[in-house]
């Protein structure tokens, strides 16, 4: 089936006279999950991670991705003429270093300028104009092979979130963003991004899985606000309250209506923002830079803190019954057993809305993958001895969360995989206990969490940590914590997870996974100092804690830990699996025998 997608691509090619054609994946409002209708990555390629390039000749079918995602790759690209182009790795050029590698005068690269973002339009145009080569709107050519091509979604419901819940009015939201674009000496901004679109106006809806979003698009004045959304999305009750600050336009129109509205310098994001309105968004007066709602977003105020303690609640004590139940010793599973059994007891929550993230259950050596993705045809068993990768999260009413724990299954752990949990362990706690001072970036803390493993002369290659919106998204910027030079410091309310791993292929995988806030610690001569608070509520598996590999510190954190998920969970779990929790989090002694 991939190979004839692409014998059909290719004459459309030829009969468009395009020597290459780029497939982003992308949607037109770069979303990390695009809905169905725009995974053209996937429909080419087969192949399914969440990131990725590929690039389409007469004879030759190239994808990039990163290191998340080269064992799933090679597997599903096997056999469907595809070349993986491992991003990062020595000898692989990156797509506009392979492009600057083979143009030549008058080589033609398509592209779809409506999924295309402006920053990599930029880039890929001054490759290729230096060799007298050039990018053009090809337009969506995967829509003339796509027969049953899903529509853009636009029929799960909107809904608007009270003021006292989310902290802050759409109006007053407005009002910062129009002080700070005058700050910028900017009359206007566009914003293509939902998940910001979704925050400014306090609406929440269910176009894409697992994210609380709807497709639209924003333009803010220091006069108007124009909302892009399809007719009927909004009841009359919604669009009232919005109307007061809000205008409204078709979805479809947003190309057409824009020029109209764009008045004087603007401010966008060329990483969000589609080289369809290059022309206007693209105009070098312009002010290019991260979202401004961005940088609001990231920091959560006292009413979304205060909800995403309550979602972590509830989802440590749906973690907790559901691992009073899960027999590790004896029990025969399959991975998609174990994570439907977890969303059972989510279910069973007040305010639970529905996963994060499509769950992550990876069992044995699937557990090295570091993205492994469960077939629903065959999921891996469950059974004998081995660790299980557990990635997943939830959505709330109130918050968002996202936990990793690795589980032992079997009678006992061997010496090797204690060790490697135990200095991942100890890269988690070391992270989660640093203070730091005001002005602290994300690259300056990871060697912090990877430390125990570099002195092994070990390493994994995934971000450390991700920012995560407030019932939104789960990956959030601008916010993170790894070897990429993102200069966005770390401030008070940000929201980033603390995730260590280890991945040994054809064996196993171990991840250690909590979301932990950013938080005022302390003032003196030296300047503001912040330090972070935990959120997440679910015991580490003490069998596969080696004491003997951990200071007194390190051991009385971990009891600590353990101490306070039993107080703050006890009220919300039923006898036994009080009862449980207590024995699972009771505490762990230098050279006791763990059971």
């Amino acid at each position: 089936m991939i190979t004839e997608r692409l014998e059909n691509l290719r004459d459309i090619l030829r009969e468009r006279d395009i020597d290459w054609y780029i497939i982003t994946g992308d949607d037109p409002h770069g979303s990390e999950y695009p809905a169905l209708r725009w995974r053209t990555r996937e429909f080419i390629s087969g192949f399914t991670g969440s990131a990725g390039t590929v690039m389409i000749s007469q004879d030759r079918a190239l994808l990039w991705t990163d290191s998340r995602y080269f064992i799933q790759a090679e597997k599903e690209l096997e056999g469907t003429g595809f070349e993986l182009m491992k991003e990062g790795m020595e000898g692989v050029p990156t797509l506009s270093g392979f492009l600057e590698s083979i143009a030549e005068k008058g080589m033609r690269v398509g592209i779809d300028s409506a999924t295309f973002p402006v920053s990599s339009y930029r880039r890929l145009s001054s490759v290729l104009e230096k060799k007298g080569a050039f990018l053009t709107d090809a337009g969506d050519l995967i829509d003339r092979l796509w027969k049953d091509r899903p529509d853009v979604p636009s029929s799960s419901p909107v809904r608007l979130i009270d003021t006292a819940r989310a902290g802050e009015s759409s109006h007053d939201k407005l009002r910062r963003i129009r002080d700070i674009l005058r700050e910028k000496g900017a009359r206007w901004t566009f914003i293509s991004s939902l998940d910001d679109i979704a925050w400014i106006t306090n609406l929440r809806a269910g176009d894409i899985p697992y994210n609380p979003l709807f497709y639209s698009f924003l333009f803010i004045s220091l006069s108007k606000a124009v909302l892009f959304i399809a007719p009927g999305r909004l009841s009359d009750e919604i669009a009232e309250v919005l109307s007061k600050d809000f205008q409204f336009e078709e979805y479809n129109d947003v190309a057409a209506v824009l020029p109209s509205l764009i008045r004087g310098t603007g401010y966008y994001s060329p990483e969000k923002t589609a080289a369809l309105f290059i022309d206007t968004a693209g105009n070098r007066k312009n002010i290019a830079g991260i979202d401004i709602s961005t940088y609001l977003k990231a920091q959560k105020n006292k009413q979304e803190l205060d909800g995403m303690r309550k979602a972590h609640l509830l989802d440590g004590a749906a973690y907790v019954t559901f691992l009073s139940k899960l027999d590790t010793v004896n029990g025969i599973y399959d991975e998609k057993m174990i994570s439907d059994m977890l969303e059972r007891e989510r279910k069973r929550m007040e305010g639970y809305i529905g996963p994060s993230f499509s769950p992550i259950s990876a069992f044995g050596e699937n557990g090295a993958v570091v993205h492994y993705r469960t077939p629903d045809d065959r999921p891996g068993r469950v059974m004998g001895h081995g660790l299980l990768v557990l990635d997943t999260g939830s959505q709330f009413s109130t918050g968002t969360t996202d936990v990793t724990r690795t589980l032992f299954f079997g009678m006992e752990p061997d010496a090797e995989e204690k060790r490697d949990y135990t200095l991942v362990l100890k890269g988690h706690l070391a992270l989660l206990s640093q203070i730091f001072p005001k002005g602290t970036r994300g690259v300056q803390l990871d060697a912090i969490a990877k430390q125990f493993l570099w002195q092994e002369a070990e390493t994994f290659f995934h971000g450390t940590g991700h920012g995560v919106g407030c019932c939104l998204m789960v990956h959030e910027g601008p916010q993170r914590i790894s070897p990429a030079l993102t200069d966005v410091p770390l401030l008070p309310g940000m929201v980033v997870s603390d995730e260590p791993g280890l991945y040994k292929e054809g064996r196993y995988g171990i991840r250690i996974e909590n979301l932990i806030y950013v938080r005022k610690e302390c003032s003196n001569e030296f300047g503001e100092f912040y330090s972070f608070e935990n959120l997440t509520y679910v015991p580490y598996d003490k069998r596969l804690i080696d004491t003997d590999l951990l200071t007194d510190d390190e051991i009385e954190r971990i009891n600590s830990y353990h101490r306070k998920i039993f107080y703050m969970l006890s009220p919300y779990l039923d006898s036994y699996s009080a009862e449980w929790l207590k024995l699972y989090a009771s505490p762990i002694e230098r050279n006791s025998v763990l059971s």
